[in-house]
């Protein structure tokens, strides 16, 4: 069976690799090649709407809604159709992808262009037509800067999530979460325990009720992104322990279990692997990094479900337990009240906030570590990985098969000298006289 896979069949994996959210286990990875097809609906939707920029002209007219409607909906079924052209990766020539690159580059220059010519025609002559026409070149030239800064960051953000596969991660995050939160009592059941016997004494110290009361909003969330960062570092630096140990388990039982339901699946994985195991292949530094985001995703999300059960955990006992006259005595002035929250102190919604950030940093981290932690929460979050290197190792395989690399160019060989007939002048040590 391997040696008569298909292309297709190579295709297809690529394409299960994006759908996975790790597009950069694609062997020769290319920016014309895997990236910019599936840029283009997206590219193809900024260029659309920013013509929305010269329905302001008609702001007074009665038409306007239905301008703005239709604009709207010319991008959106722009997006649906070229997301489907991008899903079967097409492979773009130079002179396609050239083409693309330059229409959206001038598209930021094209609208304001049109923009100062309506407002060319529109003018009418009188006083002042030289100040008008100073003012019009002005803003043109402000519309052409502003339009160039937007459209390059987002095409740099556009290229980062594709290349990374963002939308796909981002996309079977929410999915995990739906599940998370469906088992979300057997998660908290065996989280919540450990986290409050570590959190519970911080929640009745006044000296974090003064603090938290006297942050703002903008830094208590800084607090949380710093903890969240904590665990990314944590799960960075784990998961480059994991990978040496999963790449040197590509025996051919492993890699039937951890191809099911892909495209590899009716693969004979003896054929595959002749002496026993596949031989692993290194990982380039943004296979691992996409990777680590992929694995960093699913933790934070993870960790997310746990937060949000302590967040709601700690307003219930600030709720019962945390009187006014407790708060006030504790923050040293009267408490602030939060009319979002039915008049809870927005003290305890911070103080909850930080704490439940906290223990989701330390869940993330013990879930790696503690043997029975890493087994009831951490065992499912890897083994998304190695099944991915797993499909990866057979992916190369029969990518080998199907693609083989180019034979070197051929060097024709050099004439070989004719043997030449001794001079009979020479003597018999071979020096002439």
């Amino acid at each position: 069976m391997a040696l008569t896979a298909s292309r297709a069949l190579v295709r297809q994996t690529e394409r299960w690799f994006v759908r996975r959210g790790v597009p950069l286990m694609i062997e020769d990875y290319r920016f014309r090649r895997h990236v910019l097809p599936r840029m283009l609906p997206f590219l193809a939707f900024v260029s659309v709407t920013s013509l929305l920029w010269l329905v302001r002209r008609w702001a007074d007219q009665d038409y306007w809604w239905w301008v703005l409607a239709g604009t709207l909906a010319v991008g959106t079924l722009v997006w649906t159709g070229l997301t489907a052209f991008g899903r079967r990766l097409p492979r773009f020539s130079r002179k396609t992808a050239g083409a693309i690159l330059v229409c959206y580059a001038v598209m930021p220059v094209i609208v304001p262009l049109l923009e100062f010519l309506i407002s060319r025609s529109n003018s009418s002559p009188g006083v002042g037509v030289g100040e008008r026409i100073s003012e019009q070149h002005t803003s043109f030239a402000g519309a052409v800067a502003a339009f160039l800064s937007i459209f390059a960051v987002l095409f740099a953000a556009a290229w980062l999530a594709t290349t990374y596969g963002v939308v796909p991660l981002v996309r079977r995050g929410l999915r995990h979460a739906v599940h998370d939160m469906r088992n979300s009592v057997r998660i908290q059941g065996r989280a919540l325990p450990t986290l409050l016997f570590v959190t519970l004494f911080f929640f009745f110290t006044g000296e974090l009720w003064q603090a938290t009361d006297r942050l703002s909003w903008s830094r208590v969330w800084a607090v949380v992104v710093l903890l969240a960062s904590v665990t990314v570092l944590a799960t960075a630096t784990r998961l480059r322990d994991e990978i040496g140990r999963v790449e040197q388990e590509l025996h051919p039982a492993r890699l039937s279990k951890d191809c099911r339901r892909t495209p590899l699946a009716e693969l004979p994985m003896e054929e595959i692997a002749p002496d026993g195991a596949l031989k692993p292949v290194p990982l380039k530094p943004q296979q691992v990094g996409n990777l680590l985001l992929m694995l960093a995703t699913r933790q934070l999300i993870q960790a997310t479900v746990v937060g949000v059960g302590l967040f709601t955990f700690f307003l219930m006992l600030g709720w019962l337990v945390v009187l006014p006259e407790t708060a006030e005595q504790w923050i040293g002035a009267p408490p602030r009240l939060s009319a979002a929250t039915f008049g809870l102190p927005v003290a305890l919604l911070r103080n909850a906030l930080i704490l439940a950030a906290f223990g989701s940093m330390y869940f993330a981290v013990t879930s790696m570590s503690d043997a029975e932690h890493r087994r009831q929460f951490f065992a499912p979050i890897l083994d998304e990985v190695e099944r991915t290197l797993a499909v990866r190792a057979v992916y190369l395989a029969v990518r080998d098969i199907v693609l083989p690399a180019p034979s070197p160019p051929h060097i024709p060989s050099q004439p070989t000298s004719a043997p030449t007939t001794p001079d009979p002048t020479t003597d018999a040590l071979g020096s002439s006289p």
